[in-house]
């Protein structure tokens, strides 16, 4: 877990839970609750209505489960109403697309398989790197008034990892706050977005030793989301980041990256973005701050990074 929050939790202590194949933690506070505490937990009924949010966007999202909506379009091809959220999930994957030139790309999926990470989790390639297919040849997406339609011509496995456990991380703060909760720290496995007046400082984990950090961001009403090459690793060279453009697990230097955006969403897909363009780049389109640890363990950050750097 690339990033974690640094202060202990209040004798009560946020909800855990693991939803996803992941650790989840949530806290909610208030005005009386300290800066420095993670939050207390969830009410019943408000963890019930996030457990029930978490299953039906697994339900929609997951190329893991034969029966969501992703396992449907591999096996079919035509035209598919997409979940009602989405368009921001779809609209950022777009952009990332264009901005890495197709290297990010949600049609990675049969990639991911075929390096060996599929549902049944093999671990073993079966055979040699599948570029993703081309986004213009496989997919297009529809707007109607009343939601978000694409089109397929052929099946294809789509898998929304670089952004979509962020996304999630959004939709469950948000879900909160539908419900009166405006206050909250939702934090899944180092994806973490706080609302309201606190500030948290989150320890920026060094990947080769979870023991320690190699610095600390300071949040406050903003998300903090890693990537790093060791978090979904099974074998030499194989890992989850993959440039669609080669069917290939990228190796370009960077092991561990770190952004701070206004969004879980933005920032989780931003931190995969960055092993496969330069960062210079995402900030002419994206207001961010970020931090990036090379294989010779340079670590380097944004102007303006809240937070400090460890030597």
């Amino acid at each position: 877990m690339p990033s974690r929050a640094e202060a202990a939790p209040a004798a009560a202590g946020p909800t855990s839970f693991d939803a996803i194949g992941t650790p989840w933690r949530i806290g909610v506070g208030g005005a009386q609750t300290p800066a420095a505490s993670l939050g207390s937990p969830l009410d019943d009924g408000d963890l019930a209505a996030v457990l029930a949010r978490i299953e039906q966007f697994d339900r929609d999202w997951s190329r893991f489960r034969d029966d969501s909506l992703v396992s449907r379009i591999a096996r079919e091809p035509g035209s598919w109403r997409l979940p009602a959220d989405a368009a921001p999930l779809l609209d950022l994957y777009e952009q990332l697309h264009a901005l890495t030139d197709a290297r990010l790309s949600p049609l990675v999926g049969t990639t991911l398989e075929r390096l060996g990470y599929d549902a049944a989790y093999r671990l073993t390639p079966s055979g040699d790197p599948l570029p993703a297919p081309r986004w213009a040849d496989a997919i297009a997406l529809r707007r109607a008034d009343d939601g978000l339609e694409l089109d397929t011509v052929a099946p294809v496995l789509l898998d929304v990892g670089a952004a979509g456990k962020g996304y999630l991380v959004d939709l469950v703060g948000d879900l909160l706050a539908a419900r009166g909760v405006a206050e909250t720290l939702v934090d899944a496995s180092g994806d973490v977005r706080v609302r309201g007046g606190r500030s948290i400082r989150i320890a920026l984990e060094n990947p080769a030793d979870p023991s320690k950090a190699v610095g600390v961001a300071e949040l406050h009403d903003a998300a903090l989301c890693a990537s790093a090459l060791n978090r979904r690793a099974w074998g030499a060279g194989l890992h989850h980041i993959v440039d669609a453009v080669t069917g290939r697990p990228v190796a370009d230097g960077i092991i561990a990256t770190w952004v701070v955006a206004e969004s879980a969403l933005l920032a989780d897909g931003l931190a995969t973005a960055m092993f496969l363009t330069d960062p210079a780049r995402l900030s002419e389109r994206f207001a961010f701050g970020w931090v990036r640890l090379g294989v010779d363990g340079r670590l380097e950050a944004s102007a303006g990074f809240r937070g400090e750097l460890f030597a």
